[in-house]
Order: C-alpha cells, then sequence, then structure tokens
C-alpha cells in the first residue's frame, strides 16, 4: 500500500487509515481484532481513535473503551511498532467526559495519561485536537455558524497555553506529533503561525469531515492546507454509510448506524438519499463497488488526503480496502464531478 507523509513530520503512513469509532458499542473486542488483523494483512498500518469513542451513541459509560480495545489487541500482539496510533481528546461540551470540560493545560495532561493508560503504550504517534473550543461548523452547524461571538484574544491564548502543554509532552516522550480535527482555515493557519513563533510543536493534520457529498475542505482549508503542508484526514468517507447505498429509499436496515443514530448525525434527509443514490448509480454502471469508489474519491484528490475508513463487519471493511489497488477511470471522475455541480451540498 502506497504511503502519505503526515505533514513536514517526516512520518509516512498507509493510504489508508481504520477507524475505530464503532468498537465497543456495534462491535465487540474481538471484533474489533479482527478488523485490525484484516487492515494490517492488507497493508494498513495507521489507527485512529479519541478519548470520546465509542460513537452511536456517545455515552460517559462507554467513553474509553474503543482504546481499551485497541490496547488489548497490542497487548496481546506484541505489534506496537506496527501501527501508528492517533488518538484525540474530546472537546467543550462533551457528554462522554465528566463535566464536558474545554480543552486547557491540565486536560491535555490528564487526557493523555487516560489515553496512554488504555491504549497499554508508552506514547502516541499523533494526538489531535478533537474539535476547537470556540466552536466550529462542521457536523451540520454550518447553518448557524457565528464567529463574530468568538473572542480572538482568549482563543489565541489559549493556543499558546495548549501548545506549550503539547510541546512539554513531546520533550516527555509521551506524543510524538499533534493534529486538528473539525477546524477551520484561520484555525489552521493560527496554530501553524504560533508554533512558527516557537510556542510549541507544528500540527501535521486536519480530521474534517470530508466524502462525495461534503466538501466544505475543497476552498479555503485545501489552499491554506497546500501550503501549510498540513495532511487531511477525510473522516465519513462514506457520508456516515449514505454512499453505500443501504440507505436508498429512505430504508433503515437493522443493526445499521442509522438504527442507533437516525438522522445520521444530521445527514438523513430523502434528498441526501436522493443523491447518494447518483453517486451509487455511477459506481455500479462502472461495475465498481459504491463504497470502493467513494474511498478511492478522496485518495486522488489533489491535496494530500488520507481516508479513515470505518466498518461494522469485516466485509464492509474489505470494500473500502479495495480502494488502494484501484483508480477511477477519467469517465467516472468526469460523471463524479457533474453530479456534485448538480448537489453541491446534500447536507
Amino acid at each position: 500500500m502506497r504511503k502519505i507523509g503526515l505533514g513536514r513530520t517526516g512520518l509516512e503512513v498507509s493510504e489508508i487509515c481504520l477507524g475505530s469509532m464503532t468498537w465497543g458499542t456495534q462491535n465487540s473486542e474481538s471484533e474489533g481484532h479482527a478488523q485490525i488483523d484484516l487492515a494490517l494483512d492488507r497493508g494498513v498500518d495507521f489507527i485512529d481513535t479519541a478519548e470520546m469513542y465509542p460513537v452511536n451513541p456517545v455515552r460517559l459509560e462507554t467513553a474509553g473503551r474503543t482504546e481499551e480495545i485497541i490496547g488489548s489487541w497490542l497487548a496481546k500482539t506484541g505489534r506496537r511498532q506496527d501501527v501508528t496510533l492517533a488518538t484525540k481528546i474530546t472537546g467543550a461540551g462533551s457528554n462522554a467526559v465528566k463535566g464536558g470540560p474545554a480543552i486547557t493545560p491540565e486536560r491535555v495532561r490528564d487526557a493523555v495519561e487516560g489515553s496512554l493508560r488504555r491504549l497499554q503504550t508508552d506514547y502516541i504517534d499523533l494526538y489531535q485536537l478533537h474539535w476547537p473550543n470556540r466552536g466550529s461548523y462542521h457536523f451540520r452547524q454550518v447553518w448557524r455558524f457565528n464567529p463574530s461571538k468568538q473572542d480572538t484574544a482568549a482563543a489565541l491564548a489559549n493556543m499558546q497555553e495548549v501548545l506549550a502543554t503539547l510541546d512539554e509532552l513531546v520533550k516527555a516522550g509521551k506524543i510524538r506529533h499533534v493534529g486538528l480535527s473539525n477546524e477551520t482555515a484561520w484555525g489552521v493557519s493560527q496554530w501553524v503561525r504560533l508554533a512558527e513563533a516557537g510556542f510549541g510543536p507544528r500540527m501535521a493534520t486536519i480530521q474534517n469531515e470530508y466524502s462525495l457529498m461534503c466538501r466544505y475542505f475543497d476552498a479555503d482549508l485545501a489552499e491554506t492546507c497546500h501550503h501549510e503542508d498540513v495532511t487531511l484526514l477525510a473522516y465519513s468517507p462514506l457520508a456516515a454509510g449514505i454512499l453505500s447505498g443501504k440507505y436508498s429509499g429512505d430504508v433503515t436496515p437493522d443493526h445499521s448506524r442509522r438504527a442507533l443514530v437516525a438522522d445520521l448525525g444530521g445527514r438523513a434527509s430523502a434528498r441526501a438519499f436522493d443523491v447518494a443514490d447518483v453517486y451509487v448509480g455511477i459506481a455500479r454502471e462502472a461495475g465498481l463497488d459504491p463504497v470502493t469508489m467513494a474511498v478511492r474519491w478522496t485518495m486522488e484528490r489533489p491535496v494530500p488526503t488520507i481516508p479513515i475508513i470505518g466498518a461494522v463487519s469485516c466485509k464492509q471493511l474489505a470494500a473500502s480496502l479495495d480502494a488502494a489497488n484501484m483508480e477511477l477511470s477519467k469517465e467516472v471522475s468526469g460523471r463524479i464531478e457533474a453530479a456534485h455541480r448538480n448537489w453541491p451540498m446534500p447536507f
């Protein structure tokens, strides 16, 4: 499997990242382990998780369980050197951490120690800030996003404090590199500027939603990440499963994500299902699995992009992994872009 660099770190990882957010709710420990084994057999060496996982739903009682499942796999196999581990600290307002606290130096230190303990490792390769304290437009919040309420001075002061703490943890060997998630172009620019001013480590990655149906990244963020050498880790490349075609006709299959989260994080609507059917149709007419096509599309973007793939079965996972072994034809790519022009923002 091809390797992609993470920012300016010098670290290279597989062009596909294994996501883990269903392990502990929709998937058992043994199923999580089986997915890791399959992914590594297929050339994946990059695993992403978070202190708040599993999701579907997010609960205080289950937070951290996914990291524990990864940790038990590491303990069982002794293969820590074979994987690059990424995890995330939860931001303000989450019900997965008691009190839902904002990201502060104290929270960072506590969260890193908790993740290290659950993962049963001495270090984290990529430590990410799950979302900014000041808020963001992700998770369908774009419809009411109002940055005029943000306090610029407070945001920058917090960034400096957090960077200093991350620097301490890097020097202590507990984390190696740092990244962002659910950030904006302004946010990325400020984190990079402050790092270059000497406040702490440089952000190497940004983990944002990105798929055929969600392309906020393609404008200012893509330009920012190109010039600042920040690699995109694309979560939900299948738009929460909508691009697989399984919800076509507005149905809810048993044991699916929608059976647990009815609105699929604000993505579920008749319009979204209709638009997804267009992409599914393009794939099937070309003899492709819609899942494979959707994942592959993210991998062929002009700015370095690594899709984070998730599944509730090894069969589903295999279809995503197949994206590493093919290329989209010019005809398929052209039809995809024509569809995007007609339906640019389905949810």
